[in-house]
C-alpha cells in the first residue's frame, strides 16, 4: 500500500484536516528564545493549540492541512529563528528500520498491510508507523519489503532528550574551541613578555577575529532575525552589541598602534574573547544542568530494552520493541518488567515504587496484573502481554507528565512579561551609563573626550552583558519540570501546571466515600429475600448485575457467584449514575440500586439495614421488593492520619457520597469529621452543587489572617469512580484515586497512581515546595540583576565588574535557579 493510498483510506484525517505535531527544538537558550518561537508560530495561519517549553526544548501544536503542511511550518521556524527542528513520534506503534538499499524506494514502494506511514530518517534508516492490531512489530520486518527484509535499527533515546543532548554537545564543542582560542590572547595580553607590541597585537587580532566570527558569529543572524521577524530585542542582541563594541574598539586601537599613534587605553582583545568564552561557558553549564535535570526525572527511562519471548516452549531474548499482541514473555528474578501484562503462571513479589509510590513489594500470582517498569523479586513470572511497549503504563504516565511540563501556570505570565521588558530596559540603562560616564570623565575628572569615551564604553559593555533575563525565564518552568517528575516518581501525576500552582492554597478537601476513604471492597453482611422463589430471585439479580463494575453491585454479584448461582439472560441493561441498574428479563422489569431511587427508604427491612450503618442494596421485580442486602466496607489504613493532618493545617475536610446516611455518618464518625460537613445519598449533580456552594463561600478574614488562606476558597475533590467525574471537573483541583494501570481515562487534574490517601498530602506538599522554590528564584533574579547592574555601571565607585569578566553573569545568575529546582529531588514529601 502506498502513502497516497493511505491518505485516501484515512477518512478521519481527511475530514478533520488537522495533524498533531511535536517538535524537538534545538538552540533555545533563554526565555527570549521561547517567546520568539511562540511569536513565530502564532504568525502561521495553519498553526493552532500551541504549547512550548524552554526546559523540554519542545513545541507542540496542530496544523490545519488545508492551509499548509507540517514541512512548511518547520521550514518557516528554521528560516526565521535559526533553531533546528526534529519531529517526534513517540505515541503509538512505530519502528526504526535499517534498509540495505535506498530508503526512498521503501517510502515510495508497496508497504505491508497494516503499515500506515513510512518516512526516510537517514541514508539507510526508515521510520515506520503501523496499526498494531492489524500487523505485529515482528511481522512488519518480515513481510512485504521485497527480497531483503530490513533489520531493526539501534534503539534511539527519547527524541526530546536526544535533541537536548545534541544541543549540549554542540555548545560544549564551541565552548572548548573558544577556550582554546582565548587562552593565547590572555597570555599575550597579561603575561610579562618582551616588548613586541605589534607582533603580539597582530596575533591577538587574528585569534579574536576567529572567536568573533566562528564562536560569536551565530549570535548575529539569531539576533537580527529575532528583531526583524519577531520584533524582539533579546539576549543575543546584548551579546552582539557588547562583544562587537569591544572587538571593533580594539581593531580601531590596533590601527592607531600600527600608524604609530597608540591610544592611551591600548587594545583589549582579551575583553571581547574572554567575554565570548565566559558567555559560552555559562550557556554550556546552564544547558547541561537543564538537560541532566530533565533526564533525571524522565519516566520513559524506566522502559527496559529487552524481553524474553516464550513461544512453543522456546525462550528467545528479543528487543522489547518487537513485542506484539498475543505474546507471552518471561520475567526473570530481579529484572525489570518490559510491558504491562497479566501473569499466567508463577508467583513473586514486585517492586512498583518507581511508578506507584508503593514502598512495599506487591505479591503477584496467576491472574495478577503487572506494570511496565516495575522490578520483579525472587520469583519467576510468565506473563501474557496486554499493552505494547509504545502504549503501556510508562508511556501513558510519561505523556501525562509531559503535558504538565508543557502547560504554563498563571505565574509564568508574570515572568514572561518581566522578561519581555528586560532587554529593552538594559539597553536603556546602557545608554544612560555611557552618557553619565562620558560626562563624569570630562566634567569631573577633566579627561579628554577620547579617554572619557573609552572608559564609558567599558562600563557600557559590562552593563550590557552582566544582566541576564535567563534566571527570570527559568524561575517557573524549571521548577514545574522537576516538580512534575519528582511527583511522578512518588505516584502523583499532575496533569497541568495550574494544579501545582494552586494546590498549596487548598482550603477544603472533599472526599468521596466508597473506594476513596474506604477500600471499596464491600462484603455482604446481611441479605434477605422478600419473594417466595429465592433461587429465581438470585438468578434474576445476577443476570442484571453480573457485568456491572460498581463496587456495591460487584460485591453482591461476587457473593452470588461464590454460591454457584447462574444468572438469567437479561436485556436492555442500563446503568444510571447515582441510582443503580435496570433491565428486562422475560417481560419483567428488573431494578437494583439504592433504596431512595427504588422508593424503599420507608421499608422496615431497609430501615433495619440502615440502622446498623450498612450500605443498603435493593432489588425489585416489576416494582415489587424482591431482596435487600446490607454491605460493609473498611476504612483505608491511612484515612484517619490523612484527615487529621489536613485538619491540623487548617483545611476543612468533607465527605460527599451517594451511599446511605447511616454508612456515611459511621465513616465520618470514625474520621472525626463534623456532621455538618457530611452529605449522603448525593447524586453526581448533588456533588457538583456541594462544591459550587463551597467555592461561593468566602473564607472568613480571621482564618485568612492566621492561616494565610486566600479570600477565594480552593476546593480539592478526591474521588475514584466515573460518577465522580462532574465533581472532579467542578473542583479547583480534582484528584483521582487510581489502581495504577489505566490512567488515561481520568479527567482529573491530578492522578494518584498509588491507592493511598497519603497522596493527597503529597499533592499539597509538592505544590507548597514548588511555590517556595519559584518565590526564591524570583527573589534571587531580582537581587542578582539589581546588584550586577549597579556594580557594572560603577555605582559603587571603588568596586566594579571588569568588562572581560562580565560574561560570568549568565553562569552566576542561572545556576542557583537550576540548583533550587534540582534539589527538590531529595526533598521529603
Amino acid at each position: 500500500m502506498s502513502s497516497d493510498a493511505v491518505k485516501a483510506t484515512d477518512p478521519e484525517k481527511a475530514l478533520s484536516g488537522k495533524e498533531h505535531v511535536i517538535l524537538a527544538i534545538s538552540g533555545m537558550t533563554c526565555t527570549g528564545c521561547e517567546t520568539k518561537l511562540q511569536r513565530t508560530l502564532t504568525t502561521v495561519a495553519s498553526v493552532s493549540r500551541l504549547k512550548t517549553s524552554l526546559v523540554l526544548a519542545r513545541a507542540e501544536f496542530e496544523v490545519d492541512l488545508s492551509s499548509g503542511s507540517v514541512d512548511d511550518v518547520i521550514k518557516h521556524i528554521q528560516r526565521t529563528t535559526e533553531f533546528k527542528c526534529e519531529r517526534i513520534t513517540n505515541i503509538g506503534s512505530v519502528l526504526d528500520l535499517l534498509v540495505s538499499g535506498n530508503p526512498v524506494d521503501c517510502v515510495k514502494g508497496e508497504w505491508p498491510l497494516g503499515v500506515t506511514e513510512v518516512t526516510a530518517v537517514d541514508k539507510n534508516v526508515i521510520h515506520v508507523a503501523f496499526d498494531a492490531k492489524v500487523i505485529g512489530a515482528r511481522d512488519v520486518i518480515d513481510k512485504g519489503w521485497g527480497e531483503t527484509p530490513p533489520k531493526l535499527a539501534p534503539l534511539r533515546a527519547d527524541p526530546s532528550l536526544e535533541a537536548g543532548s545534541k544541543h549540549v554537545r554542540h555548545v560544549g564543542y564551541m565552548t572548548l574551541l573558544s577556550i582554546i582560542l582565548t587562552i593565547p590572547v590572555l597570555v599575550l595580553s597579561w603575561a610579562p613578555l618582551p616588548k613586541r607590541e605589534i607582533a603580539y597585537s597582530s596575533a591577538c587580532l587574528a585569534l579574536a577575529t576567529l572567536v568573533q566570527v566562528f564562536i560569536a558569529g551565530p549570535f548575529y543572524p539569531t539576533a537580527l532575525k529575532s528583531l526583524i521577524f519577531s520584533r524582539m530585542v533579546e539576549m543575543d542582541l546584548l551579546i552582539v552589541l557588547s562583544t562587537s563594541a569591544a572587538y571593533i574598539f580594539s581593531v580601531v586601537s590596533f590601527g592607531y598602534l600600527v600608524a604609530g599613534q597608540p591610544l592611551p587605553t591600548g587594545e583589549f582583545f582579551e575583553t571581547s574573547t574572554l567575554l565570548v568564552t565566559l558567555i559560552m561557558v555559562g550557556r554550556y553549564v546552564g544547558a547541561l544542568a537543564r538537560q541532566k535535570a530533565v533526564e533525571s526525572i524522565s519516566v520513559r527511562s524506566l522502559q527496559t530494552s529487552t524481553a524474553t519471548l516464550v513461544e512453543a516452549g522456546t525462550e528467545t531474548e528479543i528487543d522489547s520493541r518487537l513485542l506484539q499482541y498475543g505474546d507471552v514473555f518471561k520475567v526473570a528474578p530481579d529484572s525489570r518488567i518490559p510491558t504491562d501484562g497479566t501473569v499466567i503462571s508463577g508467583s513473586s513479589e514486585v517492586d512498583e515504587s518507581m511508578l506507584t509510590g508503593e514502598s512495599s513489594p506487591v505479591e503477584k500470582h496467576a491472574k495478577s496484573t503487572v506494570i511496565a517498569g516495575s522490578i520483579n523479586g525472587s520469583g519467576t513470572l510468565v506473563v501474557r502481554l496486554t499493552r505494547l511497549p509504545g502504549d503501556n503504563s510508562i508511556s501513558t504516565i510519561a505523556g501525562m507528565v509531559d503535558q504538565a511540563k508543557l502547560s504554563k501556570p498563571k505565574i509564568q505570565d508574570i515572568a514572561d512579561r518581566v522578561a519581555s521588558y528586560f532587554v529593552p530596559v538594559v539597553v536603556g540603562l546602557t545608554i544612560v551609563t555611557f552618557a553619565i560616564w562620558v560626562a563624569v570623565g570630562v566634567a569631573v575628572r577633566k579627561q579628554s573626550g577620547s579617554d572619557a569615551t573609552t572608559e564609558a564604553i567599558t562600563y557600557a559593555i559590562t552593563v550590557l552583558i552582566v544582566s541576564c533575563p535567563c534566571a527570570i525565564g527559568l524561575a517557573v518552568p524549571m521548577v514545574i519540570v522537576i516538580a512534575s517528575g519528582v511527583a511522578a516518581e512518588r505516584g502523583i501525576i499532575f496533569k497541568s501546571a495550574d494544579s501545582i500552582e494552586v494546590a498549596y492554597k487548598t482550603s477544603h478537601v472533599v472526599f468521596d466515600k466508597t473506594g476513596t476513604l474506604t477500600w471499596g471492597k464491600l462484603t455482604v453482611a446481611t441479605e434477605e429475600y422478600l419473594q417466595d422463589d429465592v433461587d429465581l430471585t438470585k438468578a434474576r439479580l445476577l443476570g442484571l448485575i453480573g457485568s456491572i463494575k460498581h463496587p456495591v453491585a460487584a460485591a453482591v454479584s461476587a457473593s452470588l457467584k461464590e454460591r454457584g448461582v447462574s444468572g438469567l439472560a437479561t436485556s436492555d441493561v442500563k446503568t444510571l449514575a447515582g441510582k443503580g441498574v435496570e433491565g428486562t428479563s422475560r417481560g419483567l422489569v428488573l431494578c437494583a440500586g439504592n433504596s431512595r431511587w427504588l422508593k424503599l427508604s420507608g421499608n422496615e427491612r431497609v430501615k433495619s439495614v440502615l440502622s446498623r450503618g450498612h450500605t443498603a442494596f435493593c432489588f425489585t421485580v416489576d416494582g415489587s421488593p424482591a431482596a435487600v442486602f446490607g454491605l460493609t466496607d473498611s476504612l483505608r489504613p491511612d484515612a484517619l492520619s490523612t484527615v487529621e493532618k489536613l485538619q491540623s493545617e487548617g483545611i476543612a475536610v468533607h465527605i460527599v457520597s451517594g451511599d446511605d446516611e447511616g454508612a456515611v455518618n459511621s465513616i465520618a464518625s470514625q474520621l472525626r469529621i463534623p456532621l455538618e460537613n457530611v452529605r449522603s445519598r448525593a447524586s453526581p449533580a448533588d456533588k457538583q452543587s456541594y462544591i459550587q456552594d463551597l467555592l461561593a463561600t468566602p473564607i472568613p478574614a480571621r482564618s485568612q489572617f492566621f492561616h494565610r488562606k486566600p479570600t477565594q476558597p480552593v476546593v480539592m475533590f478526591v474521588g475514584d469512580g466515573t460518577n465522580d467525574a462532574v465533581a472532579l471537573a467542578q473542583a479547583t483541583v480534582g484528584v483521582h484515586m487510581n489502581e495504577g494501570t489505566d490512567v488515561a481515562q481520568s479527567a482529573a487534574d491530578v492522578v494518584l497512581m498509588r491507592p493511598s490517601l497519603a497522596g493527597v498530602l503529597g499533592v499539597v506538599a509538592v505544590s507548597r515546595m514548588s511555590i517556595r522554590r519559584i518565590a526564591f528564584n524570583f527573589v534571587w533574579s531580582f537581587v542578582y540583576n539589581l546588584f550586577a547592574v549597579l556594580l557594572a555601571a560603577g555605582a559603587f565607585v571603588r568596586a566594579r565588574i571588569p568588562p572581560e569578566f562580565a560574561g560570568l553573569g549568565e553562569l552566576v545568575s542561572v545556576l542557583p535557579v537550576i540548583a533550587a529546582a534540582v534539589l527538590m529531588r531529595w526533598a521529603r514529601i
